[in-house]
């Protein structure tokens, strides 16, 4: 039978905190290097608008290379997200073993 979970165990727990300060690690930078990528496009085509329309390959310009770029700087963050993911969830598993241990009465809170 399955014990409800006891959340202050879970919350005391080093391996816990460590996840979580891992995690908040990598999402909030990433996060916020993407948003400012992103809307640098239109920020740029609004106070640089000759510099956007630079032509670089016949009718191509800046501002369609840089939109062109975003989905590959996303594609990059996913990539990093996912191999950062794989330590994640290594550390998650020690978090749930650890809970598995309290829950069995082998370890004390």
């Amino acid at each position: 039978m399955l014990k409800p979970t006891d959340w202050d165990v879970v919350a005391a727990n080093p391996e816990f905190r460590s996840l979580m300060r891992a995690k908040k690690r990598f999402i909030v930078p990433a996060t916020l290097a993407f948003i400012v990528y992103y809307f640098a496009l239109p920020v740029l085509v609004g106070y640089a608008p000759a510099f956007m329309a630079t032509p670089v390959i016949g009718p191509v310009n800046i501002a369609y290379l840089f939109a062109l770029s975003q989905f590959f700087v996303a594609w990059l963050i996913a990539f990093l997200y996912v191999r950062a993911a794989e330590r994640f969830d290594q550390q998650g598993r020690r978090v749930l073993e650890h809970l598995d241990r309290h829950n069995a009465g082998k370890e004390p809170r």
